[in-house]
């Protein structure tokens, strides 16, 4: 059995692959019997839905606040106030997991609620593999034929049977737009998954997300999602759009600053391809997000001589992203820790050279919370942090919920001398995807005391997450990232070559997000409010004790949900990672065996 979709991330030409889908999904089916040619019955009516606000109000919707735009969203996360405290939902969410219980899918968004609004207008779809039919089967029934619909993929090679099945289920929709990106690495993949969706209401949403626009994807694996909030036009006067950009656009982190990062991202496709997405982008006003953008797109990039405002792709953005973000040393004088968690691991070399000098450098930046203590003492420079990298065994894509199925869409090699190489310089930092790995049956869904239990290690996972804890006890966050990028160069650019040049092959987008976003804004240096970011786990909102309500501090609390279980279990001397080129002759829970035909 051999299922292979997404990308393995190796420096290789993309192989053919197979549409996946499962008609038999009842999230993904819509109405057959009726044909294409006949009304149906329009069930939107039978929900109340917000409508487009009448001509004599456009003006206020134009001025309206992000704050009262994002209300018209029932779905948007909400702030709790308990006393002096504020809890923030996490700004990620997980997706809904079919297979689970309701109280592991608490807070769990699924592809309906973000496509299933009447109110869409546009819909731009960029992601690296498509089924058409499913893609428009969440648009609402009765406007899916009124929707402007834009697929943006990579497959451009004429006999790929991808775009093959893309165009031939396109024909079937006139309102589908196929876009093909601009691709120049042969070993590249347009690999972002983000949709852009403009709405009657005059407003715009930004969803970024780790899930290809297929139905195993949204079923039964775990993938996140963070949507912006609803995005209003800005004031227009007779000389059109105000204060489109302001003044602070360099300072990473504010919504003018995504905005200028986004465009610059958008304009990488070519004017011919995103030309009238920008356009209109340009209209909105983005001052409600609270995030950065960290993006890859096919360049060759200098190391030094950027400035402020240029934008960096890969592991050169990230790091510039993350050097704007304070992190102190803890009490105890503990390491931070920055836990790594992809689905799919290339080949990175022989020796550890690109993961630690390059990346695990990168990904080690951060600013000093008070520069005039630095020079006084030495112990105010943040440490180095302890690296982590999460990815599944064998034992446990065979007991997810699809068992081997799910194995195809999880990436590492290691049959040849060098992949043994890779795996022997990378096990120190290798850890389980679900904490009960390795407990014999039958405790096997039992985690070890005292973990706390996010509720996806059945779930296999698509998603891919860098997260920096504060300290070994995990307790609390200094940052955390979603993104469609997985370990390899291709994604987050190789080391600089000889002329000080980063190569980058493939397109990747994600968001990055820390505590300092929500202080209140405006407020003065010496603001007595604390912020801070923790991981929550089966809901997106985080909890306070009693005893954390004390004290006449204002104090915010924003949460990150997480995923995986914490604490994180490394690997034992036994252990190896999945690879999906390999073959298992023991079965999986379902009884299937896994054979490549190879090694």
């Amino acid at each position: 059995m051999s299922r292979h979709r997404e990308p393995s991330a190796d420096p290789a030409p993309r192989a053919k692959r197979q549409r996946v889908r499962d008609a038999e999904d009842p999230e993904t089916r819509y109405s057959q019997a009726s044909g294409r040619d006949h009304v149906p019955e329009l069930f939107s009516l039978e929900r109340p839905i917000s409508p487009p606000l009448a001509r004599r109000n456009s003006k206020a919707s134009m001025n309206a606040s992000p704050e009262i735009i994002s209300t018209m969203q029932s779905e948007a996360p909400v702030e709790v106030q308990d006393g002096n405290v504020k809890l923030i939902p996490s700004p990620f969410h997980l997706t809904r997991v079919r297979d689970l219980p309701s109280s592991s899918n608490v807070d769990a968004v699924g592809l309906k609620d973000i496509l299933g609004d009447p109110m869409i207008k546009e819909c731009w779809q960029f992601n690296y593999m498509f089924d058409i039919d499913f893609l428009m089967s969440h648009l609402d029934q009765d406007v899916r034929d009124l929707v402007h619909v834009k697929v943006i993929h990579g497959s451009w090679k004429k006999e790929d049977l991808h775009r093959l099945s893309v165009i031939d289920a396109a024909k079937r929709y006139p309102n589908i737009e196929l876009i093909t990106a601009y691709m120049p690495e042969p070993f590249g993949t347009h690999h972002s998954k983000m949709m852009i969706l403009i709405r009657h209401d005059n407003s715009a949403q930004v969803i970024i997300h780790t899930a290809n626009m297929i139905s195993f994807d949204w079923t039964n694996m775990t993938q996140a999602v963070w949507r912006s909030p609803l995005l209003p036009l800005f004031e227009f006067g007779s000389k059109g759009p105000k204060q489109r950009l302001s003044s602070n656009v360099s300072e990473i982190g504010t919504g003018a600053r995504f905005k200028h990062d986004l465009m610059a991202y958008l304009r990488a496709y070519g004017q011919g391809k995103t030309g009238k997405l920008v356009k209109e982008l340009e209209k909105y006003n983005f001052s409600g997000i609270r995030a950065a953008l960290v993006a890859s797109t096919p360049s060759k990039q200098r190391l030094e001589g950027s400035k402020s405002s240029d934008v960096l792709w890969g592991w050169l953005g990230l790091r510039r992203a993350l050097a704007c973000i304070a992190c102190g040393p803890t009490p105890s004088g503990d390491r931070p820790r920055v836990v790594v968690q992809v689905s799919s691991i290339a080949s990175l070399g022989q020796n550890n050279k690109w993961l630690t000098e390059t990346f695990f450098n990168a990904l080690s930046t951060a600013s000093i919370p008070d520069p005039s203590k630095a020079l006084a003492s030495p112990q105010a420079f943040p440490q180095k942090p302890k690296f982590s990298v999460i990815f599944p065994t064998a034992e446990e894509i065979r007991r997810s919920l699809d068992g081997y199925h799910s194995g195809g869409s999880v990436h590492m090699k290691i049959q040849t001398a060098a992949q043994a190489k890779q795996v022997a310089y990378m096990k120190p930092y290798l850890c389980h995807w679900a904490s009960d790995a390795g407990v014999p049956p039958p405790n096997t869904s039992k985690p070890p005391p005292g973990a706390r239990q996010a509720g996806r290690n059945r779930a296999a996972p698509h998603i891919k997450t860098y997260i920096r804890f504060s300290d070994s006890s995990t307790d609390r966050i200094d940052w955390a990232m979603v993104t469609s990028a997985n370990l390899s160069t291709q994604a987050w650019g190789a080391a600089p070559n000889a002329s000080g040049e980063v190569r980058i092959c493939s397109w990747e987008i994600g968001v990055l997000v820390w505590p300092e976003l929500w202080k209140e804004r405006g407020s003065s240096p010496d603001h007595s409010e604390i912020v801070s970011m923790v991981p929550v786990f089966r809901q997106d909102t985080p909890s306070v004790t009693p005893s954390g309500k004390q004290g006449s501090e204002k104090r915010t609390i924003v949460g990150i949900r997480m995923p995986y279980d914490l604490p994180i279990a490394p690997y034992t001397e036994d252990s190896m990672p999945w690879c999906a080129s390999s073959s298992y002759a023991e079965p999986d829970w379902r009884g299937m065996t896994y054979n490549t035909g190879g090694v």
